[in-house]
């Protein structure tokens, strides 16, 4: 049986319709009327409502633009219709300048209404607020979005473009870094030693390009926070909704639990039969592989266990099922990976990823169907109210995630199990363990780039230190890993490590209270994924009794990891 592809026709009828035409005319026009209503001091209510339209609007045209071409990135009218909505977003970004610089100007009459007419609109507008204390004149802000987009964004650019081009000859064939990357995942050590060793030195042919780019990103990035007076890990827990108490929480939990990660990395090495893992045996297969699953298949055993959490949730799944909102086969000019999207102006999510017909496939769909079914909860929300934190992103994906290896492992033999438990820690040890390293790194980057350039050696110097804080004893460590993670060379959002921590264990401390409160957990779930975009993540967290600031709910979240960890040694004893 083939494997599904996607229908769009419910968003638009095609990149050169007259519906995909008419949002885009929709939107500039809205664009045009919210800068008219500012100039006339309009009603506050009017100017959000109509800001709103524009931002649902764009919102849809980019998405249905960037799903068009993942799955033909040959496509050149799906590229071109994706730059006429490039094109339009420099218009709408600049909107937001222009409405907090509205709401800050009328600040009286703004908290006013938010204790009657946009009272749910509470949280977001002084959010925006306090924004507008960090805000510069709309002409310099016009400057530095244009400044940051040929400059910062051009080293994002030029990384991706090293990471997914350059090549080097591996046994008669010219490799890229990703191509050799996916060689961590083979059972044979020569291979993954072989494919490191080469990863290595293509990402050592191009340090000074690597090094130019991080050093212009980070260096920008600093200059720009202190334009608008952040600090870059200030400015970042901003975007996440948290604070210093949550964050210091969060980290000295992870810090006091890397003996359980090494325990499990030790025990990994040990039936590998080796002393140490190399960095490259990190990702090495443990266990008997799990049987293959056919896509039906997972799609049964997905709707099993959504329909067993809650009606709500299988129904939902069984609509993406049936409504061809999945794009599953993996084909020639399609892009990698998986994601979810949803689409404000349809009320519609889409997923894409690549079935490979195994359990990782299966979970993969799982995620993605988690992450749709967030969009289900919120996209009836006006923008405002429902755009998240990264932080809180991952919160439903990671849950259906857990809801399926539950299932998994009640089925599965003693070396399937192996298997699955190994595939969850070294997930759980990736944004654990890992993401403490890269917080350590790009801590420690940022302070030393406030006082000059870093040389491609001072980038691997941090790197390797900070991998031995974390990792422990390695016999061998990867020293250009910072040129390997795009995450690094993200202007728009320094320290892109933290939230995978917070979402992986704030998503394990919420299926801790399903266990805990058994059917009456499945509404007041739904109801702190309606919250997550119009609130504090200390208040969305509170909703099902999660205490962020404690580390003894972070520590609650690990003893679940524990269980597994004790389970994996137990297992492989036996």
């Amino acid at each position: 049986m083939s494997l599904p592809h996607w229908n769009l026709d419910e968003i638009y009828t095609g990149c050169n319709s007259d519906d995909f035409n008419f949002a885009i005319n929709a939107c500039r026009e809205n664009c045009t009327r919210v800068k008219a209503l500012v100039k006339d001091n309009g009603a506050i209510e009017e100017v959000i409502k109509t800001w709103e339209k524009v931002l649902d609007t764009f919102e849809t045209l980019d998405a249905y633009t960037s799903v068009l071409l993942s799955v033909e990135t040959n496509n050149t009218d799906y590229l071109y219709a994706l730059n006429r909505v490039s094109k339009l977003s420099l218009t709408v970004n600049n909107l937001e300048v222009i409405v907090i610089n509205f709401l800050a100007d009328n600040r009286t009459a703004v908290l006013n209404a938010l204790d009657n007419e946009l009272k749910e609109y509470s949280y977001v507008i002084k959010e925006l607020l306090e924004k507008h204390n960090h805000l510069k004149s709309q002409e310099v802000e016009a400057v530095a979005a244009d400044l940051n987009r040929s400059g910062t964004e051009a080293f994002e650019r030029l990384q991706e473009a090293l990471i997914s081009r350059t090549v080097i000859e591996y046994k008669g064939e010219m490799k890229t870094v990703t191509e050799l990357r996916n060689m961590a995942f083979s059972k044979e050590r020569e291979i993954r030693k072989e494919a490191f060793e080469k990863e290595v030195q293509l990402l050592k042919n191009n340090e000074i390009a690597y090094a130019a780019a991080l050093n212009g990103v980070k260096g920008s990035t600093i200059t720009l926070d202190e334009l608008h007076s952040y600090e870059p890990l200030k400015r970042s827990l901003i975007q996440s909704r948290i604070d210093e108490k949550i964050i210091n929480s969060l980290i000295s939990t992870l810090e006091k639990n890397l003996p359980l990660f090494r325990k499990y990395l030790n025990k990994k090495a040990e039936m590998l039969n080796l002393d140490h893992l190399a960095f490259y045996d990190i990702f090495a297969p443990i266990g008997e592989d799990v049987k293959r699953y056919e896509f039906e298949d997972a799609k049964d055993f997905i709707l099993d266990k959504f329909y067993g959490f809650s009606k709500e949730m299988g129904d939902f799944a069984k609509k993406a099922f049936d409504n061809n909102w999945i794009d599953a086969e993996p084909r020639k000019n399609k892009v990698g990976g998986a994601y979810d999207v949803g689409f404000p102006d349809a009320g519609v999510s889409r997923i894409l990823c690549n079935f490979d017909y195994s359990y990782n496939g299966l979970s993969t769909l799982a995620h993605e169907l988690g992450h749709a079914y967030h969009d289900s909860v919120v996209l009836p929300k006006s923008h405002l109210l429902r755009t998240y934190p990264m932080t809180l992103a991952e919160t439903a994906s990671i849950f259906s995630e857990t809801i399926v290896l539950q299932g998994a492992l009640e089925r599965a033999s003693e070396s399937e199990k192996i298997s699955l438990i190994e595939t969850f820690l070294q997930d759980t040890t990736q944004v654990c363990v890992d993401i403490l390293c890269r917080f350590y790194f790009e801590r420690e980057v940022f302070e030393k780039r406030k006082e000059s350039e870093l040389s491609s050696e001072e980038f691997c110097q941090i790197m390797v230190e900070s991998q031995k804080k974390t990792y422990g004893t390695l016999s061998e460590y990867h020293p250009f890993m910072w040129a390997v993670k795009g995450h690094y060379y993200s202007s728009a959002f320094s320290f892109y490590n933290y939230p995978y921590a917070f979402g992986q264990l704030f998503a394990l401390g919420v299926f801790a209270q399903k266990q805990k409160l058994g059917d009456a957990f499945a509404p007041k779930y739904r109801k702190m994924l309606e919250n997550t975009g119009k609130d504090s993540a200390k208040n969305v967290a509170s909703l099902l009794d999660c205490d962020i600031e404690s580390e003894e709910f972070w520590q609650s979240s690990i003893d679940i990891v524990a269980t597994y960890v004790e389970d994996f040694v137990n297992a492989s004893n036996n």
